[in-house]
């Protein structure tokens, strides 16, 4: 089975407040992003956005310049449903982040909150470090939530990465500098604890 077809799978068989990583509002995601992008016609990508009410969140603040980016359609289609006419305000786009091309120099703020830690690979790791670079603005930011140090090491069925400062830092590489960083005890639907590392980085090219 691939990525998406894994990904389809998941959507179509657990209700939004079900799957592990649901919270109802993204609070740790919209405090970073609204302190470092808060022009509300920042150009913001949400990577994995999924089944998210970042989105929702995000227009209820006046940004009005959003895309969402998931490899699922179940999960796009579901949002735009619960967005109804509001879903024509975001630009929405269904691809695998390791494969998709984006515009240069795009976006004011890259959004990932749980998606970075499923790439295992190396090779998947570097695809996605390239697009970060040739898609971020210079001086954009990048807030990213990973599992954090005590997190899990498997989430839906798959390996994961778990993360320090230091590791996630590396993994980024040289030209963001990290502004801040926050450990967050993340509740799941089911009851237990996952530990969440968000980080905001400043695009230095």
């Amino acid at each position: 089975m691939d990525s998406k077809e894994h990904w389809e799978g998941i959507y179509r068989s657990k209700a939004s407040d079900a799957v592990s990583w649901y919270r109802p509002h993204l609070e740790t995601s919209l405090q970073l992003i609204c302190e470092v992008a808060p022009d509300q016609s920042a150009a913001i990508i949400d990577v994995g956005g999924g089944e998210s009410t970042l989105a929702d969140d995000l227009l209820a603040r006046g940004y009005r310049n959003l895309t969402v980016l998931d490899m699922s359609a179940v999960a796009l289609d579901a949002t735009k449903r619960r967005l109804g006419t509001l879903a024509d305000q975001i630009t929405w786009v269904e691809s695998d982040i390791a494969v998709v091309d984006l515009p240069e120099h795009r976006y004011d703020l890259w959004h990932d909150r749980a998606v970075f830690h499923f790439l295992t690979e190396p090779s998947q790791r570097g695809a996605y470090i390239r697009l970060l670079k040739k898609a971020l603005k210079p001086g954009g930011h990048l807030v990213i939530g990973t599992f954090g140090p005590t997190g899990p090491s498997r989430c839906s069925g798959l390996e994961v990465r778990r993360y320090d400062v230091q590791r996630l830092s590396d993994e980024i590489g040289a030209g963001f500098e990290l502004l801040t960083s926050k450990l967050e005890d993340h509740r799941t639907p089911a009851g237990s604890s996952q530990q969440f590392l968000y980080c905001c980085f400043r695009n230095q090219q």
